[in-house]
């Protein structure tokens, strides 16, 4: 599998991530064992989780994820494994955080308090990166970034990466980081896929200029590329019980991801992956990787069946005229999903 730098790091990567956010919920731990094992045989070891996951978030389950993965983390080599975590970062109406009442500000005593939580979850003594899973607009960046340099410093974090960040946020903090020499965000974890092609304007900038790798996730598009919305809401996909089941905002984001552009866009890829031999998802993991400002693509899967599917991409090249061709489609239905929930921070 390729290799790739994290930043201006020491740490090299897989350059396919495992996500871990259904851990706990839509995989029971056996399972996500089964799912974890595949993956580092495949050769992927990069492995990227939260304080705030199992999703959808909830009080009950918080941490569960984090719990699962520690244990599994025991069953191989420490130093084999480059281990994520985030710590939540404010609840702002867009998301509200399942941990410590849903009082996440991006303050000294939050980010201690959750770092400590999350290395005992763990069952490590350090952790990789270290990301800010929302941003914290209202807390000065020197704040947040003296408090998280301090972990740096202490060795309990090696590199800091920041995620859900605007393009404002990800340079304002560079810029700070710089003035008072405190260690820097190094990745940005960003929504980028073929229905959420964002990040290939300015922020690809940002991180070209300013050696910040951005770490993709849901490449995918929350399963929609993978067709499976094309006759409707399928039974047990996560969109479909937010859209039955869920609250204001789980409705707002699935509409987002599910509406008649984003599908109709699933469904012209699909016949691209089907003309060049391989599937939806296979190509949409291998397009996101074959950005040169992308370190590490982020996939999912909550059976070692869904994860067998986005492996499926690590050997896959497209050529440019399968790039052409996926242009193309974004050409004639530019922006399928709407917005991506960055402009309500």
């Amino acid at each position: 599998m390729k290799r790739n730098r994290l930043g201006r790091s020491g740490i090299v990567v897989s350059d396919i991530c495992m996500g871990t956010m259904t851990f706990g919920t839509g995989a029971d731990e056996k399972v996500a064992f089964e799912i974890l094992d595949r993956s580092f045989d495949a050769g992927i070891d990069f492995y990227d989780t939260a304080e705030n996951y199992p999703v959808p978030p909830s009080p009950e389950y918080a941490g569960r994820t984090e719990e699962i993965v520690g244990r599994w983390m025991k069953t191989k080599p420490r130093d084999a494994l480059i281990i994520a975590t985030k710590v939540s970062g404010p609840s702002h109406g867009w998301i509200t955080a399942a941990v410590r009442q849903g009082k996440t500000s991006l303050d000294r005593h939050n980010i201690t308090r959750a770092v400590e939580a999350s290395l005992q979850r763990l069952q490590t003594d350090y952790i990789d990166l270290y990301q800010t899973h929302w941003p914290d607009h209202d807390t000065p960046y020197d704040e947040i970034l003296a408090a998280l340099d301090d972990l740096v410093q202490a060795g309990k974090v090696r590199v800091l990466g920041c995620s859900n960040e605007t393009t404002w946020g990800l340079t304002k903090s560079l810029m700070v980081s710089e003035m008072h020499g405190l260690a820097r965000y190094e990745t940005i974890q960003n929504n980028f896929s073929l229905i959420n092609r964002r990040c290939e304007s300015e922020l690809a900038q940002i991180c070209r200029r300013e050696h910040v790798s951005l770490l993709p996730y849901s490449p995918l598009g929350g399963g929609v590329l993978t067709g499976k919305y094309e006759h409707g809401p399928p039974p047990g996909a996560r969109f479909t019980s937010y859209l039955l089941e869920g609250n204001d905002r789980q409705q707002a984001m699935a509409k987002r991801f599910v509406n008649d552009r984003t599908v109709e866009t699933a469904r012209r890829i699909g016949e691209i992956a089907a003309s060049i031999g391989t599937t939806s998802t296979a190509l949409s993991v291998a397009w996101s990787r074959q950005h040169d400002f992308v370190a590490a693509t982020i996939i999912g899967a909550s059976s070692v069946g869904q994860l067998e599917e986005s492996l499926a991409a690590r050997d896959l090249i497209l050529d440019e005229e399968t790039l052409r061709r996926i242009d193309q489609v974004d050409v004639e239905i530019p922006n399928p999903m709407t917005e991506d929930g960055l402009r309500r921070l």
